[in-house]
């Protein structure tokens, strides 16, 4: 009886170990897939001019690539489809990254600093407008430099 009563107990010690350790990797993994920015500028992600502020950016569960974005009080701002990029140099650090014609910012990257992939978002018809603009004027004045600047925001957390 009392080797019943051990056998139990053990097995129910092991249960709860292995939940908590699957609870523990599970809040890890979706920690690594959020990140939380102070924006200092407006911003358009997609076709949503957003204000400044604090910003919370997560992957969405369906679909896998989507990516929500929200303001400091919790309300659902955007949520768009990414898609995963490879660094072009080794770092690895948390930021977004930006696109930036005269006064516009643009959401272009998103990087948690967990793994090595970031995730690219498809340029708005707003910002495609601009690039055709620039790039017809650029053509008859013969400038051929980037028609935007990259701006990196750190993220807080």
């Amino acid at each position: 009886m009392k080797k019943e009563i051990a056998k139990g107990l053990t097995m129910v010690t092991l249960v709860l170990a292995i939940a908590l350790a699957t609870a523990v990797a599970s809040a890890n993994a979706q920690s690594a897939k959020k990140v939380v920015a102070d924006i200092p500028f407006a911003f358009v992600v997609g076709d949503q001019t957003l204000s400044a502020g604090e910003y919370t950016l997560k992957a969405a569960n369906a679909p896998a690539n989507g990516l929500i974005i929200q303001n400091a009080g919790g309300k659902s701002e955007a949520m768009l489809l990414t898609f995963v990029i490879e660094p072009k140099q080794n770092r690895r650090s948390a930021r977004l990254v930006f696109h930036r014609y005269g006064q516009n910012y643009f959401l272009a990257e998103v990087w948690t600093g967990a793994g090595n992939a970031g995730r690219h978002l498809m340029k708005s018809r707003q910002e495609r407008a601009i690039e055709r603009e620039l790039a017809t004027i650029a053509s008859k004045s013969e400038l051929s430099e980037s028609c935007y600047e990259v701006v990196e925001v750190a993220v807080l957390r």
